[in-house]
């Protein structure tokens, strides 16, 4: 493992800076009705894409802001410092639905699909995870067979992050299933397509503000232009290339989502008093907020630098599994200290820190659980 500090450049500064302001001014007071519906306001996607931010890391020519990983990561954390589930909508239209086009897609996908989504114009989904296939990839059983010009799609897809309000939603399939693993693609398929449908929209626990669907394709027909990289075979290497970066942005709304338990916790310590003192002043309790931000200050550090690393093109597979590992694991400690220091404020629904804390459950799960990281680390380290 390659080692190396990573500090802010100036231009990440003043991004940082940009993003803090938008996510409290813009964001913020839209946080508690989005919530409450149940729904994302999806009126943002337009703004941030007007303003560069929506998807910071792509080229300024085609709609993006024209940075870098970390740029990106400092986008995710400072929306979900605010709200976890709004952050949760931008990340999977930002990452998982745009970037198999960008990275794999030909000029006419990128033109039809990439560009409107840069520019917030069209929300995308990525469809991986089914009712009965989670972190076995390679046991997907939506099936996209050749039909002349067409391919015609049959599945499902579960839990899939903007899938009720997206325009189009890039799906994994197999093209050709005896090849396991390998006989898998990406197509993009959008909304309205004849026997693609929205089964439900799906009521969570946590991050009400993103909201999630079961997407169903029955007898689906898509052009096979709609297929990402051209020919049949290399899904599975795209999806590998695309879950490595959405792992390193995962530290980053593990990040987030620590920032503003701490926040929340080190105020309310300073201003709740018992037996004549703030509580913060109490060694029990002031050692629990030190080890907190020990820990967002580890995250912070090694999210940072996995993502510099990735932008210098150095394969990060195993500190991208380790980045996803640590923090979501990490976050679910800081998340339980500010329940216990808030006490049965804490519990409250009037009291944000529990929206964080339902929020920020789900981290160790999504994206590859906490279990799957470690096989990949262990596989990567030749155990």
């Amino acid at each position: 493992m390659a080692s190396q500090y990573y500090e802010l450049t100036e231009e990440q500064r003043i991004f940082q800076d940009m993003i803090n302001e938008f996510a409290v001014k813009e964001l913020g007071p839209l946080v508690e009705e989005a919530e409450a519906k149940g729904e994302t306001p999806t009126e943002l996607f337009k703004t941030m894409g007007e303003m560069g931010f929506l998807c910071p890391r792509y080229p300024v020519e085609m709609g993006g802001g024209g940075g870098d990983k970390i740029m990106e990561c400092i986008l995710v954390e400072q929306l979900t410092r605010v709200c976890a589930g709004f952050a949760g909508a931008v990340v999977a239209h930002s990452g998982l639905g745009t970037m198999p086009i960008h990275q794999f897609g030909s000029d006419e996908q990128k033109e039809r699909f990439l560009l409107p989504a840069i520019k917030g114009e069209k929300i995308a989904a990525f469809g991986l995870t089914e009712p009965n296939v989670g972190s076995d990839t390679a046991s997907l059983q939506t099936k996209a067979l050749r039909d002349g010009d067409n391919y015609v799609i049959n599945g499902s897809k579960m839990f899939i992050t903007n899938g009720p309000i997206a325009d189009y939603v890039i799906v994994a399939a197999y093209t050709q299933p005896e090849k396991r693993g390998w006989g898998i693609n990406l197509f993009i398929v959008e909304k309205g397509t004849p026997g693609y449908s929205v089964s439900q929209k799906l009521d969570k626990v946590g991050q009400h503000s993103a909201e999630t669907g079961e997407l169903v394709f029955e007898d689906c027909v898509v052009p096979a232009d709609n297929l990402i990289g051209g020919e049949e075979g290399g899904g599975f290497q795209q999806l590998e290339d695309t879950l490595v970066s959405g792992r390193i942005t995962y530290g980053a709304r593990c990040l987030g989502t620590g920032q503003a338990a701490y926040d929340l916790t080190s105020d309310y310590a300073r201003q709740r008093t018992q037996f004549g003192k703030p509580i913060s002043k109490f060694q029990s309790i002031s050692f629990k907020l030190a080890e907190m931000a020990m820990h967002l200050d580890i995250m912070r550090s090694y999210t940072w630098r996995t993502a510099h690393l990735y932008d210098q093109g150095v394969d990060v597979k195993m500190e991208a599994s380790m980045v996803k590992l640590f923090c979501s694991e990490t976050v679910q400690k800081i998340l339980s200290e500010a329940m216990h220091i808030h006490g049965g404020y804490g519990y409250m629904m009037e009291y944000d820190i529990q929206r964080h804390w339902r929020d920020g459950r789900v981290f160790t799960v999504t994206e590859g659980t906490s279990e799957v990281q470690r096989m990949v680390i262990a596989r990567e380290l030749g155990l």
